[in-house]
């Protein structure tokens, strides 16, 4: 039954408006993610993990006070 219910909304979504499929995709993955633990990265996920490794490895990281200042500055 839910199967069937599953894959009958698929064949739906696949004639809503692409913001909406994003929203969807989005939502379907962060589910996976908290039950089975898995996130398949994107090409900008990967950039965006070489660009912290190549700062982490470079040290250009904000430090526990600046970072405590930025919170205190948008917390009012």
């Amino acid at each position: 039954m839910k199967t069937e219910m599953l894959e009958g909304l698929m064949e739906r979504a696949a004639t809503w408006p692409v913001e909406a499929q994003a929203e969807l995709l989005r939502s379907a993955l962060d589910i996976e993610l908290r039950y089975l633990g898995v996130y398949p990265l994107s090409d900008d996920d990967r950039a965006a993990l070489s660009r912290s490794e190549k700062d982490v490895r470079q040290g250009r990281y904000a430090t526990d006070p600046e970072v405590a200042a930025l919170f205190a500055r948008y917390r009012g």
